[in-house]
């Protein structure tokens, strides 16, 4: 039921209770009662509605002086937010689920100015003592005031891994999801400098944003809970299967993968290392990502996927032994001192902002170059652009020059490398797909090689675990090295939860446990649900393994 006198508005559901005035959620409880879970407004609380140019400017309609905001009920069970300002308008159309009890806020808002990115509704005032547990990494449980989170931005689905977030109490909490498989881009404002407890819900529009005006179409849901995280991400987790089908994707999943223990990342063609890993471990249940097989340097020359003699030998003695060999590919990222480039040029991934998304090396990571010369003759530089999946030539391609590059090897498995880097894009939509719903089709047809194949990719999120059956997932901000805080970010494994049964994560970097930080890493890996993993290990280190190398041995044959 919902009422409204003068500006605020009341909500029963099922299971909630929530009021808003002028668009701000200022009070939600459980129906049943139970302690406050938003707090009173604040000075410094962030506008309820907010268009979002580029460079993140934020324009808050709410907070103008000449803002009109007329509040309209429109049934039993929906009301809305008009608001008219100097620099913009909007609505804010609040509802109610009536057969789960979610709250349903749906916010939309337009503009004469031309560049709009996304309009945001905010939720300020979150009472102190409720942590944000979110699939960022995999996973964490941080106070809203921890710098770590404070005043950050994650965008759905490269860094904000399922389109969830919970606010977890001692006893009890709220959670916000968002129902999307339009492959709509969204994304997450974690606290502002002059506020900690608040989030942004951004609804972002497809690039090009140069002359786009107006924002809005995405249904973002609240719902309160208990004492216990699993039981919002249970909800989420159930409908993302039933959405997707995904009881399916499960039963395709080889059976061997249940029966992997240990897994090691970049691994070279090393033949003593198969040896000295059988003598601790049945070779069958090791997953090996071998990284350099190729006739070319990492990372150089893709999409050619030519083996090297050493490679050979090395995978029919794995495969002999019964080691599970994932060779490393790429999925999106190409040379463009390739000759295929020439065909893929205009379907270069171009972010919002105009720039070429890519990368080079040179004593550390360069921009992709500028000029077009230096873009194809600087091929030990490392120089990768991204192809845009939603292309069919490239998947085609990308497709044919992978299986060649097979034939022979007799793998089970393959590693295709940056599949978590989809986002949205200036030239967002090719053959009217995303890169993410493209990168979801990239990854079904190189499953499809004959004889079918495990896939690994590199992150996890709810679009690319679908065709994954295992992935390298990040620690919290910690490619290569890593974040001050780490250890805070250890414990809580959201995207194991909502994943399992269909993708497993394995580790990435560092993990050779010969540091402190090294066996903080792998430890945190552990804990946010990973298959024990090391990288850089001789045969020498593995027969006389050091202390924590020693504990992921125990760990892995318990």
């Amino acid at each position: 039921m919902i009422e409204l006198t003068g500006s605020r508005l009341s909500v029963t559901t099922s299971t909630l209770k929530a009021i808003f005035d002028n668009g701000l959620l200022i009070s939600l409880t459980s129906r049943s009662g139970g302690p406050e879970l938003i707090g009173p407004p604040a000075a410094d609380s962030p506008s309820a509605l907010s268009l979002i140019f580029p460079n993140n400017q934020q324009v808050d309609l709410s907070a103008d002086r000449d803002t009109q905001i007329i509040a309209r009920r429109l049934d039993d069970h929906t009301a809305e937010y008009l608001f008219h300002g100097w620099r913009g308008d909007g609505i804010l159309r609040i509802s109610e689920c009536t057969q789960t009890g979610d709250l349903l806020i749906e916010p939309s808002a337009y503009s004469n100015r031309m560049g709009l990115v996304a309009c945001r509704w905010s939720i300020a005032n979150i009472a102190s003592d409720l942590r944000l547990v979110a699939p960022f990494f995999q996973g964490i449980n941080l106070e809203m005031t921890d710098p770590l989170i404070r005043d950050t931005h994650w965008n759905w689905p490269h860094m904000w891994e399922a389109g969830l977030a919970i606010l977890q109490g001692k006893s009890h909490g709220f959670s916000l999801h968002v129902r999307d498989t339009q492959y709509r881009p969204k994304s997450l404002a974690v606290g502002t400098k002059a506020a900690a407890n608040c989030l942004g819900l951004n609804t972002e529009v497809f690039g090009p944003v140069d002359q786009n005006r107006a924002a809005g179409g995405l249904v973002w849901r609240i719902n309160v809970h208990g004492a216990d995280w699993r039981e919002p991400a249970g909800r989420y987790r159930t409908w993302l299967f039933d959405a997707y089908g995904l009881g399916k994707r499960m039963a395709s999943r080889p059976a061997w993968l249940n029966e992997i223990r240990l897994a090691a990342s970049w691994v070279r063609s090393d033949p003593t290392v198969l040896d000295a890993l059988s003598e601790k471990i049945e070779p069958r249940k090791v997953l090996l990502h071998l990284s350099e097989w190729r006739n070319h340097g990492y990372d150089e020359y893709y999409p050619d996927f030519t083996p090297s003699d050493a490679a050979r030998a090395f995978m029919a003695k794995a495969r002999a032994m019964g080691f599970h060999v994932a060779p490393h590919c790429n999925s999106i990222d190409m040379d463009p001192s390739h000759p295929v480039f020439a065909l893929l040029r205009d379907f270069v991934y171009t972010n919002v902002d105009k720039t070429t998304a890519g990368w080079a090396w040179r004593n550390g990571v360069l921009p992709v170059p500028a000029s077009n010369k230096a873009l194809v003759e600087n091929r030990t530089a490392k120089v990768m652009v991204k192809i845009h999946p939603g292309l069919s030539m490239w998947r085609s391609l990308l497709r044919q020059h992978i299986e060649a590059g097979l034939t022979g090897l007799g793998s089970d498995s393959i590693f295709i490398d940056v599949t978590s880097c989809t986002w949205n894009l200036h030239n967002a939509l090719v053959e009217n797909m995303t890169c993410t719903q493209g990168m979801a089709r990239l990854i079904d047809d190189i499953a499809a090689i004959p004889p079918a194949m495990a896939v690994g990719g590199e992150g996890l999120n709810e679009i690319t675990m679908q065709g994954l059956s295992f992935a390298q997932v990040h620690l919290f901000l910690s490619w290569q090295s890593s974040v001050a805080g780490l250890e805070r970010t250890a414990g809580t494994a959201v995207c194991a939860f909502l994943f399992a049964g269909l993708a497993r994560a394995i580790g990435y970097s560092d993990l050779s446990g010969k540091t402190e930080n090294s066996a903080l890493r792998m430890r945190t890996h552990h804990s946010l649900g990973t298959i024990p993993t090391f990288t850089g290990l001789s045969a020498d280190d593995i027969r006389k393994p050091n202390k924590v190398v020693q504990e992921l041995f125990e760990l892995a044959r318990s």
